[in-house]
């Protein structure tokens, strides 16, 4: 919708404000500068711009301060759709340090006085802003670095595009050194910056999920708070996680009949993962009185997976007199329910099988490993001696599903193949084993763009001779990412309504991101390891994925020490925080690496340098 209120600060003749003034649908403008009226009125043409500001209705207001706008307008008066600030600057010869503050004031004044969906605009000079907008571009300690000192102060960049002069009928710049002369702004930039959402508040949460026959409640790991139960997959999402799944499944039911069964799947699996390391997993206690026994579970076979406890069964088991209690943990995969529901033999040869929803794995961080996902799974029951013509058949099928996403997505063709297991290298180590609960890996499918023609693993296909059974797995948020190039998979966890807003239900578009060219902040964190005790960096990785709440994006070995004589070994890491969707301030990223210091010390026994 159109401003409803606009305020124009530091204007030096008002040219642009009465340009603005008379353009359509521009609502009630409010025109100031930092000087006096008698000052300003002593600028070449000013007089006769206030004057046509004044029979057109809008107020004029001299020797306002752009750091302190609450104290120019009364409460009712305050909240403004629009703030315009061209070519900011503290006068004369004032370097880039002081013109920063300038900006920091004038960004922590605008939370008192902007509407809370506004749009604050502030033109700059070529190569001023720092971003890569700027052509060319200075360096960054050269520059008034705009995005950090917004985000200091909550706001995103979330448009950028040239400011031309030319077009605005009757504008003059003046201002030059704080005289009535005009400057260059060829190549000037307009940014506009936009509130951001507010910091999370992680409160601890409790979660219900079904076991066997009995409902029971768990502690969500911290880490995972924002991202459970969030109902992307639900009947009234528009989210382009479910869109793909529904676009997926619409594909392959004219091959395959289809049959769902994804309602009744619980979030938990009891024992041991066969062939992971126990820090990949999310691990849950439950109360004494919440776990259910081994009958109960074994009555709800078909919603329940047991895994024996490294040659322990899953009963509890006494040491020192004292019941140790079962081990249950967040699945990894949808794979422990097929497999189940196979024994159980409910499966109909022929039907294509689908299972889908979030599941949960600890991991590195990298630009393509999430610690939840969504999966969707396809299992089908075939003819014993016919499983490579049915895995080929449905592979084929997934692929021309797929290619056929894009078709209503222009700019986007990707290139869908199979690759062989060894071509992947160590990328999916962690989980190996795992994968290959529901038959041998046959390859992995993998989706290429032209901007990253080599591709991205989004699943793999099995198959099991024993069984009688082809299957399929997709990683959906990866699938989201590459149709829909989205450059951050936290995106896809976004509270900001901008995302989804983007698309409507049932379509999927090129996503626009609404929060360009985020800060990144580096910090370096050194520490001597316990004697004779190796470094678990999944478990550091999930840590700082916790303590940071999603805003660490690297951490990059730097060094590693052993120190003569005694053999002590140090680690020293390069750790770097940025957002993708919120503002994320210097300061507030140095208090995470305050805490993730502490939190290593703490948790994983290390000392720090």
């Amino acid at each position: 919708p159109p401003p409803r209120r606009v305020l124009l600060l530091g204007e030096g003749n008002f040219s642009f404000s009465a340009a603005l003034c008379g353009a359509r649908g521009s609502g009630h403008l409010v025109a100031t500068c930092y000087e006096s009226e008698e000052e300003a009125a002593g600028r070449g043409g000013a007089a006769r711009s206030i004057g046509r500001l004044r029979d057109r209705g809008a107020e004029v207001v001299f020797s306002v301060d752009c750091t302190k706008l609450k104290e120019h307008f009364s409460p009712g008066e305050r909240e403004f759709d629009r703030i315009y600030f061209n070519f900011p600057h503290c006068g004369r010869k004032a370097g880039v340090a002081k013109n920063r503050q300038l900006l920091a004031g004038f960004f922590h004044s605008c939370t008192e006085v902007l509407a809370q969906e506004g749009e604050i605009h502030v033109a700059l000079c070529n190569g001023q802003g720092g971003t890569p907008a700027d052509r060319p571009r200075r360096e960054w300690h050269n520059s008034w670095q705009i995005v950090a000192v917004a985000a200091a102060a909550g706001f995103v960049l979330s448009h950028v595009h040239p400011f031309q002069a030319e077009t605005v009928d009757g504008y003059k710049c003046t201002g030059y050194r704080s005289q009535d002369k005009s400057f260059c702004v060829e190549g000037a930039l307009n940014h506009i910056f936009t509130r951001s959402t507010a910091p999370l508040c992680f409160t601890p949460m409790s979660c219900k999920t079904q076991l066997g026959s009995q409902n029971v409640s768990f502690q969500v790991p911290q880490e995972l708070v924002d991202k459970i139960n969030r109902g992307f997959l639900e009947a009234d999402s528009s989210h382009p996680v479910r869109t793909i799944k529904e676009k997926l499944s619409a594909g392959l039911s004219q091959a395959f009949p289809l049959q769902n069964i994804s309602s009744s799947l619980p979030l938990l699996l009891q024992g041991h993962p066969p062939g992971v390391c126990p820090s990949s997993i999310f691990w849950i206690t439950l109360g004494p009185g919440e776990a259910p026994s081994t009958e109960e579970m074994s009555q709800g076979l078909a919603n329940t997976v047991l895994f024996p406890h490294s040659g322990q069964d899953t009963e509890e088991s006494v040491q020192g007199g004292c019941p140790v209690p079962k081990q249950f943990y967040l699945r990894p995969s949808l794979l422990p329910h097929a497999q189940a529901i196979i024994k159980e033999r409910t499966f109909s040869p022929g039907t294509l099988q689908v299972l889908s929803g979030p599941v949960f794995r600890k991991c590195r961080i990298t630009p393509h490993s999430m610690p939840v996902f969504h999966e969707m799974l396809l299992v089908l029951a075939v003819s014993r001696g016919t499983e490579n013509s049915c895995i080929q058949m449905l592979v084929d099928n997934i692929q021309t599903t797929i290619n056929s996403l894009h078709q209503g997505i222009s700019g986007i063709k990707p290139s869908i193949s199979l690759q062989e297991t060894t071509s992947l290298g160590t990328e999916l180590n962690d989980f190996a084993a795992f994968e290959q609960q529901l038959g041998e890996i046959e390859g992995w499918l993998c989706v290429g763009t032209e901007a990253d023609p080599s591709g991205c693993c989004v699943g793999a296909v099995r198959t099991a001779p024993e069984l009688a059974v082809v299957s399929a797995s997709l990683n959906l948020d990866l699938l989201a990412m590459l149709l829909c190039a989205i450059s951050d998979w936290r995106m896809l966890w976004t509270r900001d309504r901008r995302f989804l807003r983007q698309f409507p239900q049932g379509e999927l578009r090129l996503f626009k991101s609404f929060s360009l060219y985020p800060p990144s902040y580096v910090h370096d964190v050194s520490f001597w390891l316990p004697d004779g005790e190796e470094f678990d960096e999944v478990a550091f990785h999930t840590l700082a994925r916790r303590v940071s709440a999603e805003m660490v994006v690297s951490i990059r070995l730097r060094d590693s020490f052993q120190q003569p004589g005694t053999g002590r070994r140090s680690l020293c890491y390069r750790v770097t925080f940025q957002s993708c969707d919120r503002a994320l301030g210097s300061r507030e990223a140095a208090e995470m690496q305050l805490r993730l210091r502490e939190e290593l010390q703490q948790h994983l026994g290390v000392t720090l340098r």
